[in-house]
């Protein structure tokens, strides 16, 4: 029996996200699959918003930032009665399957669909890269270009005034983004939830900077939730001889066409949640290890801890 696949965006957009959905459905429509797309979410799920989909539904997606899909925040999803009213949507349209795209909170929603009875797929879409077993999320590598675009500019503009850049990267509680910007960019000072933050730290590294080493301008990384990004730049200016300036990023990094990098990853890992769907594989999530396309129980990813980048601090630490 050929299967009904529903798809749905959840939680914050992420570029690329339109590129696996437009995997998903050609992928599902090439093996006889039926295809419906289910807009906001869960949200819209419970309402009903579900539209059948075709091959030309997907036309001219894959290059689009955000989500085709639409999302919207569901926080009641977790009452099991809201949750009964979505299975219904699904019977209704006699969808046995669904491919959820999102973070964490995505898949919980999903493994609790499982649970229920529907046979659930996820596929990791979130700038912050904080989804266990991946490596990589659908729109990290775009958000973190954007991210080096802005850096770069302010460089230029740090140099010429004798500045220190503070700049607040996205990540929720991950700090990937601010890594993989700090040795990107070449950063003098990185700021995440795996370093902490130590002011009296941050304030003498940069007048060493300064005095040893003769920097005219410097540049510190800081992930979200830690630390104000505009009182450390105050700080930096009161007992450095750098002029503190903080950059605040914030949306912008969700934004924009996704990178090659995030087409073909969106691609590779939609391709392969139809393939799981047609193996009879429910309540798995979709990851890339080592450059392999694998699938793996969603309890498991979202229990598991994160795997450490301590390798990667050591390497930055080393090169500053």
């Amino acid at each position: 029996m050929a299967h009904k696949i529903g798809i749905l965006t959840s939680g914050g957009d992420a570029p690329g996200m339109n590129a696996a959905i437009r995997a998903v459905t050609r992928a599902a429509l090439k093996r006889g699959m039926e295809v419906y797309g289910i807009m906001d979410g869960y949200k819209g799920l419970v309402k009903g918003k579900i539209v059948e989909f075709d091959r030309g539904s997907v036309s001219d997606i894959m290059i689009r930032g955000g989500t085709i899909l639409g999302s919207a925040r569901l926080p009641e999803f977790k009452d099991e009665e809201v949750r009964k009213e979505a299975v219904e949507q699904l019977k209704k349209y006699e969808i046995d399957s669904l491919v959820v795209i999102g973070g964490d909170g995505t898949y919980r929603g999903a493994l609790s669909l499982t649970e229920m009875g529907i046979n659930c797929i996820g596929i990791p879409g979130t700038i912050d890269n904080d989804i266990v077993g991946t490596d990589f999320t659908i729109g990290f590598d775009t958000a973190l270009n954007t991210i080096l675009d802005a850096v770069d500019k302010l460089r230029d503009t740090s140099s010429s005034h004798h500045r220190c850049s503070v700049v607040e990267v996205m990540g929720n509680h991950c700090g990937d983004l601010a890594l993989y910007t700090a040795i990107s960019c070449g950063a003098e000072v990185v700021i995440s939830p795996e370093t902490g933050f130590d002011e009296d730290k941050v304030i003498k590294r940069l007048q060493e900077l300064e005095r040893i080493k003769k920097k005219r301008h410097a540049i510190v990384i800081l992930s979200e939730k830690i630390t104000n990004a505009h009182k450390l730049a105050e700080k930096i200016t009161e007992n450095t001889g750098f002029a503190g300036r903080a950059t605040v990023l914030g949306h912008i990094q969700r934004g924009g066409s996704p990178t090659a990098n995030d087409r073909i990853l969106a691609t590779r890992m939609g391709d392969y949640a139809v393939k799981l769907i047609e193996e009879g594989k429910g309540g798995h999530c979709v990851g890339i290890i080592d450059n392999e396309i694998v699938g793996v129980p969603i309890d498991k990813a979202l229990h598991e801890e994160r795997q450490s980048r301590k390798r990667m601090y050591d390497m930055f630490d080393r090169l500053v």
